[in-house]
Order: C-alpha cells, then structure tokens, then sequence
C-alpha cells in the first residue's frame, strides 16, 4: 500500500469523564484522560516528548477552550521538544496532523493530543467562565450577525436545505443520523445520553432552524479526549495495539462561511483517498463528525460512498447505517448521542473498534480500517487509519 510518506500510530486512548455542568476543574479532567491514555499505551510521562491540542487556550471563551497545551506541559512535567496548540488548523483533529508531522520530521518520539471541553459547566458558572463579550460586530460575524446568523446551526441549515430543495432530502431521511446515533449511544456505558429515540419523537420535535431539529444538534457537554500518537520507531516501547494513521486530509473552505459553495468536507474527502491505496470499499465503519446531523450526509458523499446528491437515499431506513450493517456509522453515539467531545471521540472509536474492544457495540466481524472525521464546515480534518 501507498501511504504518507512518514508512519505514525495511535498507541494509547483515553478519556475523562463525560457530563453536563461538572464540577472538576477542566484541567483535572485532561489529567484523567492522559492517565488513562498512558495506562493504554503501557506508556509513561517521561517518555512523552510533544503535545498537540485544538484551538489552544481561549481566553474569551474559556468554556469552549479551557486547557492550553503550555498548561497541560507544566502541571505534568512534560519534558516536550515540540508542542503546538492553535486554531488556525483544519479542525479538531489537525492536531493530530499537527503531531504526525512532528514525528516525520523527528521533533518527537511520543505526543499527547488532546481536546477538553467545559461548555456546559462554563455556562452555568459564568463568573469563573465569562461568555464572549461583543459590542460591536466585525470580523466574521459581520457576514452573519446583522442578519440574525449567529449559530453554527443557522449556517449548517442553508446548506441542508440545499440538499432538501434540490436533492429531495427528507426530514425522515436526515432522522436516520441522530436514530443511529442515539441506539448506539445505549449501548456505551460512557455516553452522555442513554434514551431510545423513536421517528414520532424525532419528527415532533421543536425546529432550531430548518431543516434541523432538536435532535439534529448535538449538546453542550464536559469532557476530556486525549489520543497518544507515536513514532513506527518508537513501538516497541508500546504494550497496546498500535492503529497506524494511513492518511490525512484537511480543508479550510472560507472560514467566514459567507457565500462558501460547499462544506469544506468535500474536498477533505476527496483528498484523502488521493493519499492511499485503499478505497471507500475497505472502510469497515465510519465515525462522521455530527455537530449537526447533516455534517453526516456530507462527509458521506465527500468521501465517496454515494454521489452528491444522494447521501438521504444512502442512510434512508437507517439499516446501512446501523452497528450491524454494511457501513456502521459512529457506534459509541456520536457527538449527539455520547456528547460533544468535539471531533476526538470519532478518533477514539475509532481505535476502539479496530482493537475489537467496543464491548456490547463492537462491529461484527474483523474491522481492520476506518476513517473518522472531525468538523466539516468551513474547515474539516478526516483520517484514515488502519490495522496492520
């Protein structure tokens, strides 16, 4: 097979706890998560030598980034040689990217790449996490604002109704998504929402912005992810199942999302697999970003397992989709399922299923490849990653 030309693995996985308005300090949380990715990788704190994380610290927004990777470095004693945390990547998971190119270029042997949110928490002390303050509008929100565009949800929608006015999607096609999503939910233990979802209640419920409900969005949630990325020459210092990442891509598409023609998830698709031998026909699960249901639809067609167009028709009926399909899509809940953990949990499934440890929702057979995707937007990452 052909691949990047530098081979880097996921050796070790962890996470934090998962929850709404948590009262440990989010700090803490990214602690819980390195040990248990360390503990995963048989791996210790001395031989870490990078860090990556997605966007950084966010001072105006301590809620939605609340850990730097210079605070992460000092409170374990990390003796890193690289470390880089920003949000002028393509999306969460660029910072895996990020870390990769690292190690092809020898600045480090073993990094800790991580995203910490603190959202629901942030919003319910707002005195320790102040909100974004804006009193005038410029920059990108310029583009949105004067025209009462302010959620990420209202800029999803338009492209979604693209795919509703052209392409015939349907409201009970796009269910399929959050149906899926919150089935397997269930079955992970670690999943902030732990409820069937029927089509009736799907379809009752309220409109956010059209053609997206309720049920469409996923939630503010507090957690950790942390992913381990090592050097091929570094293995042998591992006591897990290395997962090797055989491809990336990512696209920035008009971050102000003004008059973008389509999701950066479709070129970051289409480029993927310009980096490999494989093809969409090797894939044995996907794990889609799903900030919004939609995002799914798209990074189906942008990757190419149906044609633009016909991502509604290709999920409609859900049984594609299911964990015992053909395509299994985001088996531990996805962001709407087991909470928003912003990109990193798709990566983490990921490398759950292709070690066979997924428990009551592990897939069938003998998963060997997937891809996991985080953001899809105006910018987007998908990674390729594979079982030697």
């Amino acid at each position: 097979m052909r691949e990047v030309a530098a081979q880097s693995y996921i050796t070790g996985i962890g996470q934090s706890e998962i929850g709404v308005r948590l009262a440990r300090h989010p700090l803490l949380l990214t602690r819980d998560a390195v040990i248990e990715a360390l503990a995963d990788a048989g791996l210790t704190i001395g031989q870490i030598d990078g860090v990556s994380t997605y966007p950084g610290k966010m001072a105006g927004y301590l809620g939605f980034s609340p850990v730097g990777a210079d605070e992460l470095i000092d409170a374990l004693g990390i003796r890193a040689t690289w470390y880089a945390g920003a949000a002028e990547i393509t999306s969460q998971l660029g910072a895996v990217v990020a870390a990769a190119g690292a190690i092809a270029t020898g600045q480090a042997r073993h990094v800790i790449c991580f995203r910490t949110v603190y959202e629901a928490a942030a919003m319910s002390r707002p005195a320790d996490f102040p909100p974004p303050q804006r009193k005038r509008v410029e920059g990108n929100s310029q583009w949105t604002a004067p025209f009462n565009a302010i959620s990420a949800a209202t800029w999803t929608a338009q492209y979604a109704m693209r795919h509703v006015k052209r392409y015939g999607l349907t409201r009970e096609q796009l269910a399929q998504v959050a149906l899926t999503d919150r089935a397997n939910a269930m079955l992970n233990p670690r999943a902030l929402v732990r409820e069937a979802l029927t089509m009736d209640t799907y379809m009752a419920a309220r409109m956010i912005t059209t053609p997206l409900c309720l049920y469409d969005c996923d939630r503010y949630t507090d957690a950790s992810t942390v992913l381990i990325v090592s050097a091929s020459d570094a293995l042998d210092e591992v006591s897990a199942a290395p997962i090797r990442i055989a491809a990336m891509a990512g696209t920035v598409e008009r971050h102000s999302w003004d008059q973008a023609e389509w999701l950066a998830s479709y070129p970051t698709g289409a480029d993927l697999w310009k980096r490999t031998d494989y093809t969409p026909a090797d894939v044995d699960t996907v794990q889609l970003y799903d900030g919004f249901s939609f995002y799914v639809i798209s990074w189906l067609e942008a990757l190419g397992f149906c044609g633009v167009g016909e991502g509604g028709a290709f999920i409609e009926g859900g049984t594609r989709i299911a964990l015992d399909g053909e395509l299994p899509l985001n088996t531990f809940g996805g962001q709407i399922g087991a909470g928003r953990l912003h990109g990193f949990g798709f990566a983490h499934e990921s490398v759950v299923q292709l070690r066979g440890q997924g428990g009551a929702r592990q897939i069938k057979g003998d998963p060997r490849v997937a891809v996991c995707t985080s953001g899809g937007g105006p910018l987007a990452t998908a990674l390729l990653l594979a079982r030697d």
